[in-house]
């Protein structure tokens, strides 16, 4: 089994790619405003944990919304961060590299947490997953930390300080903000960890 990891960066993420070792990590500049730091991040957690990381750059963000891409959230907006159809955008892309790797299963970093987007629950998973092991590639859709929190994925994952402090979870900035839902998550988490 080959398998990708969607690698944003993020704290959730950085504890999936130590925890589970992947071949490879995908990490996509779709046109979010943090996407420099994010690929920074991407890029030296691969190379500590030896994975091949895969930049995808595709620019969207005419298509983009809220925080993540400093425009006013839209009417349909469960949160200040939410950008339409992100996940099911960034499975899109991830998948269509995917083939050219041969890999047979991606996964994703949402936690229990993100299930207020619909595009953050298990049932979008599931038939997420139904439609990409339909289509050539017969790619199998995996998130192994959707029934945990971010604090419980990562004590699972015992992913070292060392590596998650290369953690970048500001949605508005390449510089860490301090005040985005990003931001206010990536400090709860650490400081509950005994991290601060």
């Amino acid at each position: 089994m080959i398998k990708g990891l969607l690698l944003s960066g993020g704290i959730d993420s950085i504890a999936l790619a130590f925890w589970l070792r992947p071949q490879y990590a995908f990490t996509i500049d779709y046109g979010q405003k943090a996407a420099i730091s994010e690929m920074k991040a991407s890029a030296e957690i691969c190379k500590i944990l030896n994975i091949v990381h895969v930049p995808i750059i595709v620019d969207c963000s005419l298509l983009g919304s809220g925080d993540l891409a400093n425009k006013s959230p839209t009417n349909h907006a469960p949160s200040s961060e939410w950008w339409p159809f992100r996940n099911q955008l960034l499975i899109t892309l991830a998948g269509m590299k995917s083939i050219d790797f041969g890999i047979n299963e991606l996964i994703l970093g949402s936690v229990k947490n993100d299930s207020f987007h619909l595009d953050g629950t298990l049932p979008f998973y599931t038939h997420i997953n139904s439609l990409m092991e339909l289509q050539e590639g017969n790619i199998k859709i995996n998130v192994p930390g959707i029934n945990l929190s971010t604090i419980e994925l990562v004590t699972l994952s015992k992913v070292p300080i060392e590596i998650l402090g290369w953690a970048h979870s500001c949605h508005k900035s390449n510089t860490p903000c301090g005040n985005c839902n990003g931001c206010n998550k990536y400090i709860y988490t650490m400081q509950s960890l005994g991290f601060d």
